[in-house]
């Protein structure tokens, strides 16, 4: 945990389609601009002959590089590549993903002509090294220390990826909460002087890839979580999806074009959709333009509010499935809910605030937090907890207890789930059952481990498995082991096992789960991490001093140009002047990849010429007025 003196913690809202960055700073929280003056940052890295981009620059340019542009890596963090989920966004990403031999999904792209392979983890600490990168440029210090959300229902290899992702970023990672109760954390902060007695608040966070709901009971400051549920695949972008099939169907139909295999068409075609999906919250109609779609088809078409919710209202929908689950699990009745917060940009859709007040008889949706940034917002509360800051206005706010969002268990005979640890139950927590042995003169016990609601294992998530070995011969039931569960503070399990008949204490903690980074996985990523910022770094260097070169030289010719500046300036030191622009700006055009230094040296050259010809003007020009 950090202290006072490791200078500032931020929040960061690590998420799928924009990320957002948040401080403590002048008894309030400051969500922070980045360098295009922007709230929210998009989650998008870029490769490119040159450089590598992020943020803003990287999504920019999509259209143009669809293929090198990375994206929704939130959705591939801590899954495996066999999962249906991953292989069927794959069929709607532009860029390269394949398996490792651990069945891990990994990104390819070509980067300054070479083929690279990148994690999902590690396109994460990219986006999270800029959002650190925004907060030092904002604070003017070093920033180390970082809370980051991650969605309610996120499982254990997913909340450990992002924590991975924040170790490469080269943050300490103080604590990971889920998304809503920062949502939570920041509605309570607003709403800390006109909240009287307990109340219960839902949280329903609907997001660009993301969805969660959380009840939670705030009382005096203090936030205790009774349920959560969600969907950690559902939110804007499937709506997205929805409506570039609807437009790819509608070119086929009218123009006899398949644009469905041609990345570039349906980058520029998704970009469209975006806008016209966030057009569509406020105004009942709009049109969808694009110049030169296809085969230079020029594409024009109207879409309804109405047509929009036709083609989305199974995922709406399902939206309301959650909510139903997670007032079930909390054992509380609708009415007694005592206000609806929304969080989640996706959350503006009319129809879903609709379906939302008609599922709580009409009640008011709380709509007085800004849907974007609450995430970040409540992660910079936190993060200044955490580190010390004493601010009467935080100092009250205590995160009381959160819940784990699935079963947790390992398996027994008949490959037969048995839960350790509910879902729902509050954590930190320790649970530790006793397993004995199954055969007579068994000396080795291998332990599953699982998550998930279902009764046989097949159809759970297998976190990881060791075997417990040395286990003294006896008859079957006699050796007994004492397995223990440990959930602490970010969500993320441990399991350990101790021999209790020799009394001998063995513990083994599960270290092969399979996708999860080794230790020496991160440090080789922290490393390469440390690489590319020096190569964005060196790349910044070099642009700087090619456009120095190239601003110096349109300077002197405009000044030698110029009819009262250049008047005085003799006709053949004009001609020198007008040469050594026309040298450097043909060297500039047939070395736009030379390196900083030699960027550095033409431009000394140039002054070398120039210099002294317009120094030597201004004293005549300084002689001539005094006289």
């Amino acid at each position: 945990m950090a202290g006072k003196g490791e200078g500032p913690a931020i929040g960061i809202d690590l998420g799928t389609t924009y990320s957002c960055v948040g401080v403590w700073q002048h008894d309030r929280v400051e969500i922070i601009a980045n360098d295009q003056g922007n709230r929210t940052t998009p989650s998008y890295v870029a490769f490119t002959d040159k450089q590598r981009l992020i943020g803003d620059a990287a999504k920019n340019q999509v259209a143009a590089n669809p293929i090198n542009t990375v994206f929704d890596a939130k959705r591939l963090i801590g899954r495996r590549y066999s999962d249906a989920t991953v292989e069927s966004d794959i069929k709607l990403w532009p860029f390269k993903v394949t398996p490792d031999q651990d069945d891990k999904p990994i990104i390819g792209v070509t980067y300054k002509y070479e083929e690279k392979q990148f994690s999902a983890e590690e396109i994460s600490s990219m986006v999270l090294g800029k959002m650190k990168e925004i907060a030092e440029d904002y604070l003017g210090t070093t920033v180390n220390n970082a809370v980051i959300t991650v969605p309610a229902y996120f499982n254990d290899s997913q909340r450990q990826a992002t924590k991975d992702a924040g170790v490469i970023a080269g943050l300490n990672v103080m604590r990971i909460i889920n998304e809503p109760t920062a949502a939570a954390i920041a509605y309570g902060l607003d709403n800390k002087a006109s909240s009287n007695g307990k109340k219960n608040v839902l949280i329903f966070d609907l997001g660009g890839g993301t969805f969660d709901v959380s009840l939670l009971i705030i009382e005096e400051g203090k936030f205790e979580v009774k349920a959560t549920g969600g969907d950690t695949h559902l939110g804007g972008e499937d709506f997205d999806n929805r409506m570039v099939n609807h437009f790819v169907q509608e070119f086929r139909r009218k123009l006899k074009k398949d644009i469905s295999g041609n990345p570039r068409a349906l980058r520029r075609l998704r970009t469209s959709c975006e806008r016209a999906k966030r057009t569509l919250s406020s105004t009942p109609e709009t049109t969808i333009e694009i110049d030169a779609l296809y085969e230079g088809i020029d594409f024009s078409s109207t879409i309804t509010r109405a047509r929009f919710e036709e083609l989305n209202i199974d995922l709406f929908r399902k939206c309301m499935e959650p909510v139903e689950g997670c007032l079930r699990d909390a054992k509380m009745d609708k009415s007694n809910v005592d206000n609806v917060v929304l969080v989640g940009g996706s959350t503006r859709i009319p129809k879903v605030r609709q379906l939302l007040q008609d599922f709580f008889h009409g009640k008011e949706l709380f709509k007085n937090i800004n849907a974007d940034e609450a995430v970040a917002y409540g992660a910079a509360i936190q993060a200044a907890i955490l580190s010390g800051e004493r601010n009467e206005k935080v100092q009250d706010l205590v995160l009381l207890l959160d819940v784990t969002p699935l079963s947790l268990g390992y398996e027994t005979q008949g490959e037969v789930m048995t839960v350790s640890i509910p879902r729902n139950t509050s954590i930190p927590t320790k649970e530790e059952r006793v397993v004995t042995t199954c055969t007579d003169n068994q000396t080795s016990a291998l332990i599953k481990v699982y998550e998930g609601e279902r009764t046989q294992t097949r159809d759970n998530n297998l976190l990881g498995e060791f075997e417990f070995t040395g286990i003294p011969p006896a008859p079957r039931g006699v050796s007994k082991l004492k397995v223990c569960f440990d959930i602490d503070v970010d969500g993320i399990l441990n399991v350990s096992a101790e021999d209790e008949t020799t009394g001998r204490k063995k513990k083994i903690t599960i270290t092969n789960n399979k996708g999860r980074l080794s230790k020496e996985e991160i440090e080789k990523m922290v490393h390469e991490a440390e690489k590319y910022k020096s190569e964005d770094k060196e790349y910044k260097k070099k642009v700087v001093a090619k456009n120095a070169l190239e601003d110096y030289a349109y300077t002197m010719r405009n000044i030698i140009r110029d009819e009262e500046n250049g008047a005085k300036i003799p006709p053949a030191d004009k001609k020198k002047i007008e040469a050594a622009f026309e040298q450097a700006i043909q060297w500039l055009d047939g070395n736009e990849l030379a390196e900083t230094e030699e960027f550095e040296y033409k431009l000394q050259e140039l002054e070398g010429i120039c210099n002294p010809i317009i120094a030597m003007n201004k004293l005549i020009t300084m002689f001539e007025s005094s006289l």
